[in-house]
């Protein structure tokens, strides 16, 4: 399976085949509203904003399984977002990220890149933390706590993983080369 095989579903419940995403860069994130790393959708808009017209997406998937940070409807969320954040993005359907209900995609993406690389002392210290609070990480791939990003070049494949300490702005670099 490649990356264009999967479809998810959009925050309104309809389709999203992630082949109409053919040719374009995609940043894949497990998202939060109530977390210490939600900050990071500042990052992630400027982001869209910087590259969106260049063929850049983003697949933000809200995930409730880490500290129940994302509590709420999908509608509430989006709200959240767009109101506090004034994310252009759109949000999808809340899912699992880990786990016997995990959303397909995230167990192609953990398998695509089962390793986050982890730099730094103070991003160490964070992420033992957060792992030790992390109830539904079972696997050395299962993704340890909310704002983990995959990013996928404009062939599918999943050419990054950076873990929730790694802010947005880290990884412009990486996406820049892409587009």
């Amino acid at each position: 399976m490649s990356f264009y095989d999967f479809s998810v579903k959009k925050r309104k419940g309809e389709e999203l085949q992630l082949s109409t995403l053919k040719g374009k860069v995609v940043l894949v994130v497990n998202t939060a509203t109530g977390c210490g790393f939600t900050p990071q959708y500042k990052g992630l808009e400027a982001l869209y904003e910087k590259y969106r017209d260049k063929g850049f997406e983003i697949l933000d998937f809200p995930c409730n399984q880490f500290g129940n940070q994302a509590p709420g409807g999908d509608e509430q969320i989006h709200a959240f977002c767009t109101l506090r954040y004034k994310t252009q993005f759109d949000q999808l359907k809340k899912v699992d990220v880990n786990g016997e209900n995990e959303e397909p995609l995230f167990t192609f993406l953990k398998a695509a890149m089962p390793e986050e690389e982890v730099k730094g002392l103070k991003a160490k210290a964070a992420m033992k933390l957060v792992s030790k609070k992390s109830t539904s990480t079972q696997k050395p791939s299962d993704i340890k706590w909310n704002f983990t990003k995959f990013l996928v070049n404009r062939e599918g494949e999943v050419v990054g993983r950076y873990n929730p300490t790694v802010e947005p702005e880290k990884i412009d670099g990486d996406i820049a080369a892409l587009i």
